[in-house]
């Protein structure tokens, strides 16, 4: 037997931020040339704005001053809950930046899976946080 939907529910941006601030795993997405690439990232946030680590390679090369959409997800199979949030905005190397607001993104603690030395730190400054939360039955 198939399952469906039972609900669906808009999230505020508020909660949209709640749930970014629960994971520390999702997924960049931004084109290369026509294609669209999707990558797994380890990530914190301040609440609003993602803040990543990388190696230099293909996310430094494509994604600073790039459009870009990141999303995260959850799905408990015991209540059928589940949920998503994506983040649309702008990627920007803020590694070697004297701001003290780019130094306190740089302090959060994120601990890249992927072997590697991930140096460059990259924010996704977002434009636009929706969410939405489901149901199945």
């Amino acid at each position: 037997m198939e399952s469906r939907v039972e609900s669906t529910e808009l999230l505020t941006e508020a909660q949209c931020r709640d749930l970014l601030d629960s994971k520390a795993i999702g997924r960049i997405a931004f084109a290369i040339g026509d294609q669209t690439e999707i990558f797994p990232i380890n990530y914190a946030t301040d609440g609003t704005i993602v803040i990543f680590r990388t190696d230099p390679g293909t996310k430094l090369d494509h994604v600073t001053h790039a459009r870009v959409a990141f999303e995260v997800d959850d799905w408990d199979p015991v209540t059928k809950f589940g949920w998503s949030v994506v983040v649309k905005g702008v990627a920007q190397d803020v590694t070697y930046g004297n701001n003290p607001y780019v130094a306190t993104l740089r302090a959060r603690a994120i601990w890249p899976l992927a072997p590697g030395s991930h140096d460059h730190w990259i924010a996704i400054y977002p434009a636009q946080i929706t969410g939405r939360r489901f149901r199945r039955i």
